[in-house]
C-alpha cells in the first residue's frame, strides 16, 4: 500500500494545485467584495459560471475562425472577464446599491439578496442558452494548440499545456490585484473605503464608484477563472457555479477572507486536501469509503482548522468596536 501511495503522490500534489489554483482564484473575487462591504457576495459563483458559458461560445464560434489556439484562448478571457465584470457592476448597482442606500443594518438582508440574484443569473443563462441552442449542457470545443502534454519526472506526473496556462494565469491575477491593491491610487480608494466608507467620503473619494469598481475588479477575475475552469474541465452548465464557489468562499475564510494572499493560499489548501482524499480514501480504507467521501475529510480538518485559527491562516483578529 505504501508504494502505491508514493507512487500516485507527484500526480496528486499537481492535479491538487490544479485545483486550488481554480478555488484560488474565484476566492479572490469573495475576498475583494468582502474586503470592501463585508458583504458576502454568494452570486459571485454565478459571475464565475458566466465567464465559463462565455469561454465556452467564444471556442463555439471563433475556433473555426481563429488558426492560434493562445490567440483563441487570449479573446476568450477577455470576453469573459469583460462580460463576467459588467454583470458584477449591474448586480451591485441594481441589488446591493439600493439596500445601501436605505441603510439596511441586518446583514441577513443583503445575504439573502445575494442568494437570489444568484437563482436569478442560473435561471437567466439556462433560459437564453436553452432559447440560444436549445440544451444548456455545454462543451468546451477543443483546439489542438492547447491539448498537448508532457510527462515530468521520468512519467510521475502527466500535466497538459492547459493546466500550466491555468496556473500561470493565477499567479498573474494574484499578482496583479496586489499591485493595484497596494500601489495604485485606486487601491489607495478601495482600501480607504473598507476602513471608513463614511470618512473616505468626507475626503473626497465616492465610494459608489470605489464599490463598483471594485465588482468590476471582483467579476472580472471570476469571468477570467471561468474561462479557466471550462477549459480545464470542458463540461459547463448553468450550475456549474454552485460548488466551486461554495469551495471558493471556504477557502477565503480559511486563508483569512479579506486578505487577498489569504484566499490564494486557502484554494491552494484546500485543493490539496480534497485531490488528497479523493485519491488515498478508497486505497487507506480498503474501498469502504470512496472518492465521493473526499469533500466531508476535507472540511472536516478545515472546521478543525478553524477552530484553532478563526481568522483564517493568514487573518487578522479583528475587535469589534462597542
Amino acid at each position: 500500500m505504501l508504494e502505491q501511495i508514493l507512487a500516485l503522490l507527484p500526480q496528486v500534489i499537481f492535479d491538487g494545485l490544479i485545483l486550488g489554483f481554480v478555488y484560488a482564484m474565484v476566492a479572490l473575487g469573495y475576498t475583494m467584495v468582502y474586503g470592501v462591504l463585508e458583504l458576502i457576495n454568494f452570486a459571485h459563483s454565478e459571475i464565475f459560471m458566466i465567464g465559463a458559458v462565455v469561454g465556452v461560445e467564444v471556442f463555439r464560434y471563433l475556433a473555426p475562425h481563429v488558426g492560434n489556439g493562445l490567440l483563441l484562448l487570449l479573446l476568450a478571457l477577455v470576453l469573459g472577464g469583460v462580460v463576467a465584470g459588467i454583470t458584477a457592476i449591474l448586480v451591485e448597482r441594481f441589488a446591493y446599491r439600493p439596500l445601501r442606500k436605505r441603510g439596511t443594518t441586518n446583514r441577513l438582508v443583503p445575504l439573502i439578496t445575494a442568494i437570489g440574484v444568484s437563482f436569478i443569473l442560473q435561471d437567466l443563462v439556462r433560459f437564453i442558452e436553452g432559447l440560444w441552442h436549445n440544451e444548456f449542457f455545454l462543451r468546451m470545443r477543443t483546439v489542438e494548440d492547447l491539448e498537448g502534454s508532457v510527462e515530468l519526472f521520468g512519467g510521475a506526473i502527466f500535466a497538459q499545456t492547459k493546466s500550466f496556462i491555468l496556473m500561470g494565469v493565477s499567479i498573474l491575477m494574484l499578482l496583479g490585484l496586489t499591485y493595484l491593491v497596494n500601489r495604485t491610487k485606486l487601491g489607495v480608494a478601495i482600501r480607504a473605503v473598507a476602513q471608513d466608507l463614511s470618512t473616505a467620503s468626507l475626503m473626497g473619494i465616492d465610494p459608489d464608484r470605489i464599490i463598483s469598481r471594485t465588482f468590476l475588479i471582483g467579476g472580472s477575475l471570476g469571468g477570467v477563472a471561468g474561462v479557466l475552469f471550462a477549459l480545464q474541465y470542458t463540461t459547463i452548465t448553468p450550475y456549474v457555479g454552485f460548488l466551486p464557489g461554495i469551495k471558493a468562499f471556504t477557502a477565503a475564510v480559511l486563508g483569512g477572507i479579506g486578505n487577498i494572499p489569504g484566499a490564494m493560499l486557502g484554494g491552494l489548501v484546500l485543493g490539496q486536501l480534497e485531490n488528497f482524499f479523493g485519491t488515498y480514501l478508497p486505497i487507506l480504507t480498503g474501498g469502504n469509503f470512496g472518492t465521493e467521501y473526499k469533500d466531508v475529510v476535507a472540511f472536516l480538518i478545515l472546521i478543525f482548522i478553524l477552530l484553532v485559527r478563526p481568522q483564517g491562516l493568514l487573518g487578522q483578529v479583528v475587535k469589534e468596536k462597542v
